[in-house]
């Protein structure tokens, strides 16, 4: 309903009501008008209540909608019972209606189903008993009515000769009345800013439809009762009222329940105040067998009270202890109960000598999600994490949120080593987390640590986490995150140097979003095959022939133009795009080499091979059936890995490669002592090749020691029959220097830049060098 109409409609009701007050407070037309009005003006009254409120629940959702159902329910029973009530006395002439009467039913049913809405009506806090509002209610009316009935009430309603009927009737009147009145009083102390209004209007209404059955109840027992007095008036009023509430309640129609909150003292105490006086009013009076009824009632009343409170008590207790020991947003245990049973499970392992592992898991770059799509979106990833968790460990495992983007799992003698735990949860995050429709990817970095038996425990357990944050870090600080278990050389990391403040501006949130929306047009890029190749020679430094091509991506972005891989890579590798990227670079290689194979020609090719290829067992079957639909044999492949990524992946990565090696793909550790230098991965793992990074090559010409380093790795690689290939080759001196330590193939700018697939057949062999006699090291022709 618009603002203007409801004003008119507003503006008519209370002229209309104006006037049949006036009127029947004046008397205009004697007696007989007098009663035709004030029945007809409460049928209408109850009409237009009932139409305001079934109005207002058909708008209405959830329990507001059937609070408002229940109201209108009780509102047709009362318009029925003025219905009666009017043939009565217009219809069959009679001066007043007998009482008690098939109206009575009506009027009694009203607030019995008013009190139902009250009920059902999301007013106040959620977990705030609606049962109690209904016994409070019943406690007070119980003690008004023990004391108004030691007062008199037993006089006034024996008096008359009343059967037992009618006087139970009249009886039900003033009771149920207390009790819906005393439930509105209690609900206005419940309810909270933006609920108010409506429940003020309720309760005042119910105040004017209590004190009008009152006053009819004593009426009638004296014979005293005639239509069109301010009885009638008073009823009229509230009715008008219940239609107000309901329109305040349809323009307030998203009303729900709060958050827990303590009650109110009032709220409280409030049906206890009339208790003391009802117990002295018991004492004092006759024996009655009603004032026995009433007190047994008023008895149970205050003894179901005390348990309900009681069971509110206990569920706060146990609601209190449960947020206390348990993380709010994914339900997970929070750092206390870990910690708690880490210690515990230490301790244990003294005694028994069980198996103890931490996992630390702490979610990549999370902060961009945040940043970008907003902690809705955050809160959502971090509560689909824990379910993934929860489903990659044993059931006898414990996970917990530890911290804001980083969880912890509790391994005690379980069934599966803990590393092998480990990969699988790391396993969990290769498919993307859906949020509002959009895939978001998250990579984790995965510390493991194992718990040593002796020590005390708490001393223990605190070392055994800490242990596993190291490690978590050690992984982060990869730039490739995976797992990483604890080392003794893990103390010597500085975490502020992996994980510094976390504090963002506005222009860090902005570059989120951008990078969010590069991410999403790269994804596109890969799935519609538009990133392009281009290939730089190597060359046999013994005879200058081309050795082969490494595959170099490149994405031609419709805006920024050409992307080198350091713009997009690191994004690609945060979001879980490696993988597929990685196979659509092999497609382009595998595609390019069948066009030069098709002029005659077949060069080797070398691709780059990111995480989380080097961890999928899966991956050398795909590349295998990617190289025979395009008829390149698997010897002409050699894949290309990082030693730094290597680092928390050894397990995986060894059978990953000797299944490439099995099926006749060639192995090459790039950018060699660039990372942590792990010289144990030659013995370790199936290598046919070491790249040497540009980093050691550049300086060999000036410092001795570096000349010495490179000098030495070429001749460890010789004995292990591996090729020694130096990158980074940018002069002639260089070159010839690498041709004098024997190194087997170098490449660079100095040797050929990266060219695209049509220019590589062009590429001729290095000429003679004329200061060095045997080897060949000249800038190669191109044609």
């Amino acid at each position: 309903m618009s603002q203007s109409r409801l004003c008119v409609t507003g503006v008519v009701v209370g002229g209309s009501f104006v006037v049949f007050a006036a009127w029947l407070i004046a008397g205009w037309g004697g007696p007989a008008t007098v009663t035709t009005v004030s029945d007809l003006g409460s049928v209408l009254a109850g009409g237009f209540a009932a139409v305001c409120t079934a109005v207002t629940a058909r708008s209405s959702q959830g329990r507001q909608r059937w609070a408002w159902v229940a109201m209108t329910v009780g509102l047709v029973a009362w318009f029925l019972g003025d219905v009666i009530w009017a043939y009565y006395e217009l219809v069959l002439g009679m001066q007043t209606a007998p009482f008690p009467s098939p109206s009575d039913a009506g009027y009694l049913l009203f607030p019995i189903a008013a009190c139902t809405a009250l009920i059902l009506l999301p007013i106040g806090s959620a977990g705030q008993s609606q049962t109690r509002l209904v016994v409070d209610g019943l406690i007070v009316a119980c003690s008004l009515f023990t004391i108004f009935w030691s007062l008199g009430l037993d006089d006034v309603f024996h008096g008359v000769g009343e059967s037992r009927f009618g006087f139970a009737v009249s009886v039900a009147y003033p009771v149920t009345d207390l009790v819906l009145l005393t439930a509105a009083l209690l609900m206005l102390t419940r309810a909270r800013t933006g609920q108010r209004a409506v429940v003020a209007a309720l309760t005042v209404a119910m105040a004017m439809m209590a004190v009008s059955d009152g006053a009819f109840v004593l009426l009638s027992a004296h014979d005293a009762y005639v239509s069109g007095g301010l009885v009638d008036i008073g009823w009229v009023t509230g009715l008008l009222l219940l239609g107000g509430a309901a329109v305040i309640g349809r323009r307030s129609k998203h009303i729900e329940f709060g958050l827990a909150q303590a009650p109110s003292r009032v709220a409280l105490w409030l049906p206890y105040l009339p208790l003391p006086l009802a117990t002295v009013s018991v004492v004092n009076s006759p024996p009655s067998a009603t004032l026995l009824v009433s007190a047994l009632l008023l008895v149970c009343a205050v003894l179901t009270r005390q348990f309900i409170v009681a069971d509110e008590n206990r569920r706060l207790l146990a609601t209190v202890a449960d947020q206390a020991f348990r993380d709010p947003l994914t339900g997970l245990a929070n750092r206390a109960p870990f910690q708690d049973r880490l210690a515990h499970a230490v301790a244990l392992q003294s005694r028994d000598a069980r198996t103890i592992a931490v996992l630390v898991i702490d979610l990549d770059d999370f902060k961009l999600v945040n940043d970008s799509l907003g902690h809705f979106a955050g809160d959502a990833v971090l509560n689909a994490v824990a379910e993934r968790l929860l489903k990659a460990v044993g059931p006898d495992d414990m996970v917990a949120r530890v911290g804001g983007d980083e969880f912890a799992v509790l391994i005690e003698d379980g069934p599966e080593p803990p590393l092998i735990v480990a990969h699988r949860i790391f396993d969990v995050f290769e498919q993307p987390f859906t949020v509002d429709g959009q895939d978001v990817y998250m990579r984790p970095s995965v510390g493991v640590a194992f718990g040593a038996p002796g020590g005390d425990p708490a001393d223990a357990a605190e070392t055994l986490l800490k242990q596993a944050d190291l490690a978590m870090y050690t992984a982060k600080r990869s730039h490739h995150g995976g797992v990483h278990a604890f080392t003794a050389d893990m103390l010597q990391i500085d975490v502020t140097e992996v994980d510094p403040g976390r504090g963002r501006t506005t222009d860090s949130r902005r570059q989120g979003a951008m990078a969010l929306q590069l991410f999403a047009q790269l994804r596109r890029a890969i799935d519609q095959d538009e990133l392009t190749l281009v290939y730089q020679p190597k060359f046999t430094v013994s005879t200058g022939e081309v050795a082969g091509v490494e595959a170099l991506v490149r994405w031609e972005h419709p805006q920024r133009g050409l992307l080198l891989p350091g713009e997009f890579l690191p994004l690609a590798r945060q979001n879980g795009l490696m993988g597929a990227l990685t196979e659509a670079v092999v497609h382009r290689a595998v595609r390019d080499a069948a066009e030069w194979r098709a002029q005659g020609t077949q060069v080797p090719l070398a691709v780059n091979l990111f995480p989380p290829s080097l961890v999928d067992l899966d991956f050398p079957g795909r590349i295998v059936r990617i190289l025979a639909d395009g008829g390149l044999a698997t010897e002409y492949l050699t894949v290309e890995i990082t030693e730094d990524f290597l680092l928390g992946n050894v397990t995986r990565a060894r059978q990953v490669l000797e299944m490439l090696r099995e099926l006749g793909i060639r192995v090459s550790i790039d950018d060699f002592g660039s990372g942590y230098s792990a010289l144990s991965y030659l013995r370790e793992l199936p290598i046919d090749e070491i790249k040497l990074d540009r980093q050691f090559i550049a300086p060999i010409l000036a410092d001795e020691r570096a000349d010495a380093i490179v000098s030495a790795i070429i001749d460890l690689a010789h004995r292990l029959d591996m090729v020694c290939v130096a990158e980074g080759v940018e002069s002639s001196a260089t070159a010839a220097r690498l041709a004098q330590h024997d190194c087997d193939v170098i490449q660079g700018h100095y040797c050929s830049r990266p060219l695209h697939a049509a220019s590589v057949l062009s590429v001729r062999p290095l000429g003679p060098s004329e200061s060095s006699p045997g080897h060949c090291w000249a800038v190669p022709r191109v044609t």
